[in-house]
């Protein structure tokens, strides 16, 4: 997998970043999530007013990993005031790194991973957190074999689902 090249999304990429997005949260959620949830989540969550809104906000940042030209997974991040929550200057919050289901176990979830990291101590975090879905034992395990720890719960609504995700936290600096 070393010809995987990964890119800083711009406004030039939202169809590949919308048809990634759609994909990768449709091939994870759907077994899980009633039809109409999803329908109605793939259409509003990867919207082009919402993915523009995204791409031009200076505190987000999308990064696709692409093989052969093909976008195969991606990695969006928050800084500052654009987090979902905490809002913490000194946190660096990834949202989502999704890959397609064809390369999960290749590593690449690895590499957006550590691109995070990467990013994490450019910007100086002090630590980096996200939200993984209760029901996700795949993320959770990985997040937790790269050193997250727990430390809250929030609710994320899906249509007219109210679930719940574990916050969890990686501290980048030693007390």
């Amino acid at each position: 997998m070393e010809d995987i090249i990964f890119k800083k999304a711009t406004l030039q990429d939202i169809n590949r970043l919308q048809r990634i997005g759609r994909q990768t949260f449709f091939e994870t959620f759907s077994a899980s999530n009633s039809e109409e949830n999803m329908k109605n989540y793939l259409e509003e969550g990867f919207s082009l007013e919402k993915m523009t809104a995204e791409l031009q906000d200076p505190n987000s940042a999308f990064y696709l990993a692409e093989l052969d030209d093909t976008v195969i997974g991606y990695l969006k991040v928050n800084t500052g005031a654009s987090q979902t929550e905490l809002k913490d200057e000194k946190a660096l919050e990834i949202e989502r790194i999704y890959v397609v289901k064809e390369y999960h176990g290749k590593k690449v979830g690895q590499m957006l991973y550590e691109k995070a990291l990467q990013l994490a101590t450019q910007a100086q975090a002090d630590y980096v957190w996200l939200g993984v879905w209760e029901e996700n034992p795949r993320a959770i395990r990985f997040y937790k074999k790269n050193g997250f720890v727990e430390f809250d719960k929030h609710i994320f609504t899906l249509g007219d689902d109210e679930q719940t995700d574990i916050m969890m936290k990686l501290c980048l600096i030693s007390n």
